[in-house]
Protein backbone atom coordinates (compact mmCIF):
# COMPACT_ATOMS: atom_id res chain seq x y z
CA UNK A 1 0.00 0.00 0.00
CA UNK A 2 1.32 3.42 -0.93
CA UNK A 3 -0.48 6.46 0.45
CA UNK A 4 1.70 9.42 -0.48
CA UNK A 5 -0.23 11.98 1.53
CA UNK A 6 -3.63 11.50 3.18
CA UNK A 7 -6.11 10.98 0.38
CA UNK A 8 -3.67 10.29 -2.48
CA UNK A 9 -2.49 6.77 -3.31
CA UNK A 10 0.06 5.52 -5.84
CA UNK A 11 -0.49 2.06 -7.31
CA UNK A 12 2.62 -0.08 -7.00
CA UNK A 13 4.10 -1.72 -10.09
CA UNK A 14 2.58 0.63 -12.68
CA UNK A 15 4.87 2.58 -15.00
CA UNK A 16 4.03 5.40 -15.85
CA UNK A 17 2.77 6.12 -12.42
CA UNK A 18 -0.92 5.82 -11.63
CA UNK A 19 -2.57 7.63 -8.74
CA UNK A 20 -5.93 7.16 -7.02
CA UNK A 21 -7.83 9.76 -5.02
CA UNK A 22 -10.57 8.19 -2.91
CA UNK A 23 -13.68 10.24 -2.19
CA UNK A 24 -17.40 9.76 -2.64
CA UNK A 25 -16.26 8.54 -6.05
CA UNK A 26 -12.77 7.38 -6.98
CA UNK A 27 -10.56 9.46 -9.26
CA UNK A 28 -7.71 7.84 -11.19
CA UNK A 29 -4.86 9.92 -12.63
CA UNK A 30 -3.17 8.02 -15.49
CA UNK A 31 -3.49 4.28 -16.07
CA UNK A 32 -0.08 2.87 -17.02
CA UNK A 33 0.45 0.44 -19.88
CA UNK A 34 -1.89 -2.22 -21.25
CA UNK A 35 -2.30 -4.81 -18.51
CA UNK A 36 -1.78 -2.25 -15.74
CA UNK A 37 -5.51 -1.66 -15.50
CA UNK A 38 -5.80 -4.96 -13.63
CA UNK A 39 -3.30 -3.75 -11.01
CA UNK A 40 -5.24 -0.54 -10.53
CA UNK A 41 -8.53 -2.40 -10.17
CA UNK A 42 -6.98 -4.85 -7.70
CA UNK A 43 -5.64 -1.95 -5.61
CA UNK A 44 -9.09 -0.41 -5.50
CA UNK A 45 -10.77 -3.63 -4.39
CA UNK A 46 -8.15 -5.23 -2.16
CA UNK A 47 -6.25 -2.30 -0.66
CA UNK A 48 -8.87 0.43 -0.59
CA UNK A 49 -11.80 -1.94 -0.03
CA UNK A 50 -13.86 -0.11 -2.65
CA UNK A 51 -15.92 -1.33 -5.60
CA UNK A 52 -14.77 -0.67 -9.16
CA UNK A 53 -18.23 0.73 -9.90
CA UNK A 54 -17.26 3.64 -7.64
CA UNK A 55 -14.70 4.93 -10.16
CA UNK A 56 -16.05 8.30 -11.24
CA UNK A 57 -13.31 9.92 -13.32
CA UNK A 58 -10.17 8.80 -15.14
CA UNK A 59 -7.94 11.81 -15.83
CA UNK A 60 -5.15 11.47 -18.40
CA UNK A 61 -2.22 13.86 -18.21
CA UNK A 62 -1.31 13.18 -21.86
CA UNK A 63 -1.85 10.67 -24.67
CA UNK A 64 1.33 8.55 -24.39
CA UNK A 65 0.67 4.81 -24.23
CA UNK A 66 2.34 4.30 -20.84
CA UNK A 67 -0.23 6.66 -19.30
CA UNK A 68 -3.36 5.60 -21.19
CA UNK A 69 -2.83 1.86 -21.73
CA UNK A 70 -4.97 0.73 -18.80
CA UNK A 71 -8.05 2.73 -19.80
CA UNK A 72 -9.80 -0.09 -21.67
CA UNK A 73 -9.56 -2.54 -18.76
CA UNK A 74 -10.76 0.03 -16.25
CA UNK A 75 -13.60 1.19 -18.48
CA UNK A 76 -14.87 -2.39 -18.78
CA UNK A 77 -15.01 -2.65 -14.98
CA UNK A 78 -16.47 0.86 -14.57
CA UNK A 79 -18.44 1.68 -17.74
CA UNK A 80 -19.97 4.83 -16.22
CA UNK A 81 -16.58 6.38 -15.42
CA UNK A 82 -15.81 9.55 -17.36
CA UNK A 83 -12.47 9.97 -19.14
CA UNK A 84 -11.03 13.48 -18.95
CA UNK A 85 -8.15 14.92 -20.99
CA UNK A 86 -7.12 18.24 -22.48
CA UNK A 87 -8.92 19.07 -25.70
CA UNK A 88 -5.63 19.11 -27.64
CA UNK A 89 -5.03 15.44 -26.74
CA UNK A 90 -8.42 14.22 -27.97
CA UNK A 91 -7.43 13.75 -31.64
CA UNK A 92 -4.50 11.53 -30.61
CA UNK A 93 -6.53 9.54 -28.08
CA UNK A 94 -9.29 8.97 -30.65
CA UNK A 95 -6.88 8.02 -33.45
CA UNK A 96 -7.83 10.94 -35.68
CA UNK A 97 -4.30 12.39 -35.58
CA UNK A 98 -1.30 10.08 -36.07
CA UNK A 99 0.93 9.77 -33.01
CA UNK A 100 4.46 11.06 -33.76
CA UNK A 101 7.12 8.34 -33.64
CA UNK A 102 9.47 8.35 -30.68
CA UNK A 103 13.03 9.47 -31.37
CA UNK A 104 14.34 7.09 -28.72
CA UNK A 105 16.45 4.09 -29.59
CA UNK A 106 14.37 1.06 -28.72
CA UNK A 107 16.00 -1.95 -27.09
CA UNK A 108 14.97 -5.45 -28.09
CA UNK A 109 12.68 -5.86 -25.06
CA UNK A 110 10.81 -2.64 -25.82
CA UNK A 111 10.47 -3.54 -29.49
CA UNK A 112 9.02 -6.96 -28.65
CA UNK A 113 6.64 -5.46 -26.08
CA UNK A 114 5.33 -2.97 -28.61
CA UNK A 115 4.52 -5.79 -31.02
CA UNK A 116 2.12 -7.25 -28.48
CA UNK A 117 0.73 -4.04 -27.01
CA UNK A 118 -2.43 -3.06 -28.81
CA UNK A 119 -3.33 0.62 -28.66
CA UNK A 120 -7.06 1.13 -28.19
CA UNK A 121 -8.42 4.48 -29.30
CA UNK A 122 -11.29 6.25 -27.56
CA UNK A 123 -12.99 9.62 -27.32
CA UNK A 124 -12.59 11.44 -23.99
CA UNK A 125 -15.86 12.32 -22.28
CA UNK A 126 -14.57 15.55 -20.75
CA UNK A 127 -12.39 17.98 -22.69
CA UNK A 128 -10.36 20.17 -20.37
CA UNK A 129 -8.77 23.58 -20.73
CA UNK A 130 -6.42 25.49 -18.44
CA UNK A 131 -8.07 26.26 -15.12
CA UNK A 132 -10.98 23.85 -15.49
CA UNK A 133 -12.14 22.02 -12.36
CA UNK A 134 -12.22 18.24 -12.64
CA UNK A 135 -13.03 15.81 -9.80
CA UNK A 136 -11.94 18.29 -7.12
CA UNK A 137 -8.68 19.15 -8.91
CA UNK A 138 -7.71 22.05 -11.17
CA UNK A 139 -6.41 21.40 -14.67
CA UNK A 140 -3.20 23.26 -15.52
CA UNK A 141 -2.24 23.25 -19.20
CA UNK A 142 1.50 22.56 -19.44
CA UNK A 143 2.16 21.86 -23.15
CA UNK A 144 5.48 20.83 -24.62
CA UNK A 145 5.85 17.15 -23.85
CA UNK A 146 2.65 16.83 -25.88
CA UNK A 147 0.36 19.63 -27.10
CA UNK A 148 -2.29 18.94 -24.48
CA UNK A 149 -0.20 17.83 -21.52
CA UNK A 150 -1.83 18.85 -18.26
CA UNK A 151 -0.92 18.97 -14.62
CA UNK A 152 -3.51 18.65 -11.89
CA UNK A 153 -3.41 20.79 -8.76
CA UNK A 154 -4.99 19.69 -5.49
CA UNK A 155 -5.51 22.81 -3.41
CA UNK A 156 -6.21 20.84 -0.20
CA UNK A 157 -2.89 18.99 -0.14
CA UNK A 158 -0.91 21.38 -2.40
CA UNK A 159 -0.05 18.33 -4.48
CA UNK A 160 0.64 18.67 -8.20
CA UNK A 161 0.30 15.75 -10.61
CA UNK A 162 2.86 16.64 -13.27
CA UNK A 163 2.64 13.89 -15.88
CA UNK A 164 5.88 13.72 -17.85
CA UNK A 165 6.96 17.35 -17.69
CA UNK A 166 9.25 16.34 -14.80
CA UNK A 167 10.98 13.18 -13.67
CA UNK A 168 12.37 12.64 -10.18
CA UNK A 169 14.22 9.61 -8.84
CA UNK A 170 15.36 10.96 -5.50
CA UNK A 171 18.26 13.23 -6.39
CA UNK A 172 17.96 15.71 -9.25
CA UNK A 173 14.76 17.04 -10.76
CA UNK A 174 14.88 16.76 -14.56
CA UNK A 175 12.66 17.32 -17.59
CA UNK A 176 10.91 14.51 -19.38
CA UNK A 177 13.16 12.79 -21.95
CA UNK A 178 13.83 14.91 -25.03
CA UNK A 179 13.24 12.02 -27.44
CA UNK A 180 9.63 11.73 -26.27
CA UNK A 181 8.95 15.49 -26.09
CA UNK A 182 7.34 17.30 -29.01
CA UNK A 183 8.40 20.87 -28.17
CA UNK A 184 11.28 21.29 -25.72
CA UNK A 185 11.14 25.09 -25.53
CA UNK A 186 7.41 25.03 -24.84
CA UNK A 187 7.95 22.41 -22.13
CA UNK A 188 10.51 24.65 -20.44
CA UNK A 189 8.01 27.50 -20.50
CA UNK A 190 5.51 25.15 -18.85
CA UNK A 191 8.03 24.27 -16.14
CA UNK A 192 8.40 27.96 -15.31
CA UNK A 193 4.60 28.12 -15.09
CA UNK A 194 4.56 25.24 -12.62
CA UNK A 195 7.29 26.96 -10.59
CA UNK A 196 4.87 29.82 -9.91
CA UNK A 197 2.39 27.53 -8.13
CA UNK A 198 2.28 26.85 -4.40
CA UNK A 199 3.30 23.16 -4.44
CA UNK A 200 4.29 21.02 -1.47
CA UNK A 201 4.17 17.58 -3.15
CA UNK A 202 5.21 16.91 -6.75
CA UNK A 203 3.81 13.68 -8.22
CA UNK A 204 5.65 12.77 -11.41
CA UNK A 205 4.71 10.38 -14.20
CA UNK A 206 7.93 8.42 -13.74
CA UNK A 207 9.99 8.23 -10.58
CA UNK A 208 9.07 8.95 -6.98
CA UNK A 209 7.21 11.77 -5.19
CA UNK A 210 9.13 14.92 -4.35
CA UNK A 211 8.03 16.07 -0.91
CA UNK A 212 7.80 18.07 1.22
CA UNK A 213 8.61 21.58 0.07
CA UNK A 214 8.66 20.70 -3.62
CA UNK A 215 8.16 24.29 -4.71
CA UNK A 216 11.67 25.36 -3.72
CA UNK A 217 13.28 22.61 -5.79
CA UNK A 218 10.99 23.25 -8.76
CA UNK A 219 11.86 26.95 -8.69
CA UNK A 220 15.59 26.19 -8.41
CA UNK A 221 15.36 23.83 -11.37
CA UNK A 222 13.32 26.30 -13.44
CA UNK A 223 15.96 28.97 -12.84
CA UNK A 224 18.53 26.79 -14.64
CA UNK A 225 16.51 26.61 -17.85
CA UNK A 226 17.17 28.87 -20.85
CA UNK A 227 15.22 32.12 -20.70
Amino acid sequence: MTEIVPGIHQVDGVNGNSYIIPGDFLTIVDTGRPGDGAKILAYIEKTLGRRTEEIGTIILTHYHHDHTGGVAEIRKAAPRAKIAAHAAEAPYLAGRTPIPPSQARQGIVKRIRKLFEKREFFEPDLLLANGDPVAGLTSVHIPGHTPGSIGLYDEKTRAFFAGDVFRYYGETLVEGPEEHTQDRMLEQRSIRKVASLDIDVLLVGHGIPLKPGAQEKIQAFASTLPA
